[in-house]
């Protein structure tokens, strides 16, 4: 459908009942894009009504100037929607993260494990069968669940049976790893299965001894006869080989190296700078100055919005850099996914996230590379 202009207010075709409509308030709107989280839908300059919902945006243009039919096709689209007073209640479930240990068996210098390290604790299976089958429901919107958060998944004496499971469920399965446990046998029972939807190995090196520095474990011959067994295998639809560094020239260096050994390889090798965890730790990438005013969140789309967290006690945290817990946002020992998701503490915060509500000047957000933040440019 052709995207009907902006009126002037003067127009025979001006809806009268426009004054219920509002711009959805969790869009990230940026020169190139704008991207509705709500939606997982984005528009670029090309399209019809990019400039249209830039202008609303920006208070530009009184959505009380558009023409019926615009108005109800940015209504369809979900760019304006009816103002109603549990908006910030609502979301769209594109992934869950379910810690299922706490138990790493590295303490990576780029993880906060290797500063506090936490006490051994294993999810019961019931939980996390408990959890996983209200999943069901949201699977025409998610993109799978990730078995990772702190802590190495294959540590876990039910990481099979968790698989095993989710097959069960039809739910798709992202897997992060340092590879030590995706030990051959393992893979081909991954294989058996039918193989994982996403998988990302953690390597920042092939030197042993800056490896056993960085990590706190000499493990890299370990994890390099598993990575030369799963190479040339599908153990996931996608498989990412993600090699962490600061950025300098020993950074480079190792991506040079890995990429040229892993070449030809199913693995996508890829060059990622590591950061301070929202300020848990004293290296990696952080805001030059926390921030002032917040838009938004853009952590893989946006994790107030279409992620759900969950710890191995069962506790649901705002998002991943929560490593201390301090923003619960439900408990599914005693409450539903559902619950959880549209509950008033989880709805607070994403009004903190988003800016409708002055957050807390310690916020973890204000101090998190991948708030979005400050005025957009118009």
């Amino acid at each position: 459908m052709t995207m009907q202009p902006v009126t002037d207010a003067k127009s025979p075709n001006q809806d009268t009942g426009s004054a219920a409509c509002i711009v959805e308030p969790f869009l990230h709107v940026d020169r190139k894009r704008i991207y509705n989280p709500m939606t997982d839908r984005a528009i670029h300059p090309g399209d019809p009504v990019f400039s249209t919902v830039r202008n609303l945006h920006s208070r530009r243009v009184p959505i009380k100037k558009l023409v019926q039919g615009l108005q109800n096709d940015l209504l369809r689209q979900g760019w304006l929607i009816t103002d109603q007073p549990d908006l910030s209640q609502r979301f769209y479930l594109k992934y869950v993260e379910i810690e299922a240990t706490t138990v790493c068996n590295q303490a990576c210098s780029f993880c906060p494990v290797s500063v506090k390290p936490r006490a051994d604790y294993q999810m019961p299976m019931s939980l996390y069968e408990k959890i996983v089958s209200q999943l069901v429901d949201f699977r025409h919107t998610m993109e799978g669940v990730l078995m990772l958060r702190y802590n190495e998944p294959t540590t876990d004496s039910h990481f099979l049976d968790q698989v095993r499971l989710l097959k069960r469920y039809d739910i798709p399965i992202g897997l992060n790893s340092n590879a030590t446990g995706l030990t051959p046998r393992r893979v081909d029972d991954l294989l058996q299965q039918g193989g994982l939807k996403f998988l990302s190995v953690n390597l920042s090196t092939l030197d042993r001894a800056r490896y056993q520095k960085e990590r706190s474990r000499d493990h890299l011959r370990l994890v390099m006869r598993n990575m030369d067994y799963m190479k040339d295998r599908p153990v996931a639809e996608r498989m990412d080989l993600a090699v962490l560094g600061s950025g300098d020239k020993i950074h480079k260096k190792d991506f040079k190296s890995i990429q040229k050994y892993f070449s030809g390889s199913s693995f996508d090798v890829q060059y990622h700078e590591v950061m301070d965890r929202a300020g848990h730790l004293d290296s990696g990438h952080k805001p030059a100055k926390p921030h002032s005013h917040l838009e938004g969140c853009e952590q893989t789309g946006s994790r107030a919005l279409q992620w759900l967290t969950v710890t191995p006690q069962g506790l649901c945290v705002l998002c991943c850099e929560d490593y201390d817990e301090a923003y619960v946002v439900g408990d599914l020992n005693k409450q539903t996914v559902v619950e959880v998701l549209t509950g008033p503490r989880f709805a607070q915060l994403r009004r903190w996230v988003y800016g409708l509500e002055e957050a807390p000047a310690d916020f973890i957000c204000r101090k998190c590379i991948y708030a979005r933040s400050g005025k957009i440019a118009i």
